[in-house]
């Protein structure tokens, strides 16, 4: 074989190989939604939520896994009917609490956000109105995130930054990366309590079970504030989980 020919196939070799590797890494662009549990044949015994594909923007998914420690974070967006039994059972635990907020929340609610951050809490950021950030523009997402972040700064004195949540688990590469360029790391969570779903028959034992028959070093629990079950639940699964040897800390705290 003449010395040219080989060369022809040397380059023709490397070209497939490098169309190959760049179709793998195209096809790996994927927007990540919530995820439903997997359910192992017991109703509350779930595969751990984690998200569908790996992404280049280190998103929090659990927090610590050295620690006999777990982390609850409540997402305000909706109502109120938790938040009072939540800040109760904080306190009577000496726990600091993790909240992510919505800028419209916030603002239909201005001293509720008082009282978490003078409580001592945490707020981040649960974008303004809680939309579907895969849909909007980069520009739109950015506004979400500032819009929010102006709002309960005003309130609070603190920043929400570094972290957000974004709304329904939805979020894709792009979404992160332009969190990211507005100063967010996006916090996703382990496990989805499913307090949200008490209006579809979704009952307190049940979140409650699905709480300790998950519970393992590191999660993050993801509850609400707009619900009635997470506040009947709570105080309980505290003491329950204090009892199994587990401390209860911040997401700050938990992810050290």
């Amino acid at each position: 074989m003449h010395q040219s020919t080989k060369i022809i196939l040397i380059i023709a070799t490397a070209l497939i190989i490098f169309t190959g590797v760049v179709f793998l890494l195209q096809s790996k662009k994927t927007t990540i939604n919530r995820i439903p549990a997997q359910n192992n044949g017991n109703n509350n015994e779930v595969n751990e939520e984690v998200p569908s594909t790996s992404i280049d923007f280190t998103e929090i998914t659990r927090g610590d896994q050295s620690k006999n420690q777990v982390v609850f974070t409540f997402d305000g967006g909706a109502g109120t009917q938790s938040l009072q039994p939540i800040l109760d059972t904080l306190k009577k635990y000496g726990i600091k609490g993790t909240f992510f907020i919505t800028g419209k929340w916030a603002e239909n609610n201005v001293d509720l956000v008082k009282q978490i951050s003078d409580s001592g809490h945490e707020i981040f950021n649960h974008t303004y109105d809680h939309p579907h950030l895969t849909q909007l523009t980069d520009e739109q997402i950015t506004e979400e995130l500032n819009k929010t972040d102006e709002i309960i700064s005003k309130i609070t004195g603190k920043s929400t930054k570094p972290f957000f949540r974004p709304p329904f688990g939805e979020r894709d590469s792009r979404v992160l990366k332009v969190a990211e360029q507005a100063g967010y790391r996006s916090v996703y969570w382990t496990i989805d309590v499913l307090d949200w779903k008490e209006s579809e028959g979704y009952t307190a034992e049940q979140s409650e079970q699905r709480v300790l028959n998950n519970l393992k070093p590191g999660t993050i629990y993801i509850m609400h504030i707009g619900d009635n079950i997470t506040g009947q639940i709570l105080d309980e699964l505290f003491m329950n989980i204090e009892n199994k040897g587990y401390s209860i800390v911040s997401l700050t705290e938990g992810i050290i």
